[in-house]
């Protein structure tokens, strides 16, 4: 159920950044277009693009306040309200973005991610769409549980947690785990150029999540997860997708291959199909971090009550 002897190691600072954000140039609307050849066109492969892909600017936006927050209690995927101090955050955050462009709004499938991502979804007159991958940790046996009855029940193994990315409570999954699942669902946005057409993509989610997504866009080492941490409610992670030189740039099937839309029978193209065209376009970005705990006003002190499941309280 647990370790046998938890891992006596500090965890390492999370960094204090961010109380500006970097001005948010719009990114570019273009893609990549195939090539036409007539009739007499030679049959031999075309040479490979290596023209790097557009930028694209992903906000990761954690939730609103809850009651579970300010009472120090772990949620995971307990599908929990935002508070009235939380809608009053989101509306803040709402009114700052804004003034930005943005281009979609994604969202968590928990109630307290999707309320926060209805307000600012509506401050840009956007839809809103959401993703079950983007949800907080399963905290399994931990769920609903206060940290001073965790730390009853299961004494170091909390602490051992949050310093080992690997571990997972019991019953619950690791923060590599939530990095997995979580990157495959940017991966995914990559791939659908008309959400990047007006302007950044703002992702809510949790502090966990967003904190395990952040160390896996920029793969950082596993060991050097919990430098992420302690982000605040309506704040967020900022980060840059730039074209890497190193990789061909996605390029769109050709007419009646089998990795188009349809194939030759006019079936739809596989789901392996899909999933290599999703990894063909993630790699070709490389991640930059511009800020990490960016938001309204100064960022949270070190105490503050339940940073969510990426904090260090």
């Amino acid at each position: 159920m647990s370790p046998a002897t938890p891992d006596p190691s500090s965890a390492p600072a999370a960094p204090d950044r961010a109380a500006t954000v970097p001005s948010a140039s719009s990114p570019s609307a273009s893609s990549p277009s195939a090539s036409t050849s007539g009739p007499a066109a030679s049959t031999s492969a075309a040479p490979e693009s290596t023209s790097p892909a557009p930028e694209r600017r992903l906000i990761l936006l954690r939730h609103g306040e809850t009651e579970f927050n300010r009472g120090r209690r772990m949620q995971g995927q307990l599908d929990t309200d935002l508070s009235d101090i939380g809608r009053a955050q989101a509306r803040a955050v709402a009114e700052v973005l804004a003034g930005r462009p943005v281009g979609a709004v994604v969202s968590s499938d928990l109630v307290r991610a999707r309320e926060t991502a209805e307000i600012v979804a509506a401050g840009h007159g956007l839809g809103l769409r959401t993703d079950h991958r983007f949800r907080e940790t399963d905290l399994g046996r931990w769920q609903g549980l206060t940290h001073r009855e965790v730390d009853g029940d299961f004494p170091g193994h909390r602490s051992h947690w949050r310093r080992t990315p690997t571990w997972a409570p019991p019953g619950g999954e690791s923060r590599v785990d939530v990095m997995r699942r979580t990157t495959a669902g940017v991966a995914d946005l990559l791939a659908d150029d008309a959400l990047w057409a007006g302007g950044a993509v703002v992702v809510v989610a949790h502090g966990g999540s967003i904190s395990a997504l952040t160390s896996g866009l920029l793969d950082i080492p596993v060991e050097r997860y919990p430098m992420f941490g302690g982000l605040g409610n309506c704040r967020w992670s900022q980060l840059l997708a730039v074209g890497d030189d190193a990789a061909p740039a996605p390029q769109p099937p050709a007419a009646g291959s089998a990795a188009g839309a349809s194939g030759a029978a006019g079936r739809p193209a596989t789901p392996a199909g899909a999933e290599a065209r999703r990894g063909e376009t993630a790699s070709s970005y490389r991640w930059v971090l511009e800020g990490w705990n960016v938001g309204v006003g100064a960022p949270p002190d070190r105490g503050t009550p339940n940073a969510d499941e990426g904090g260090r309280s």
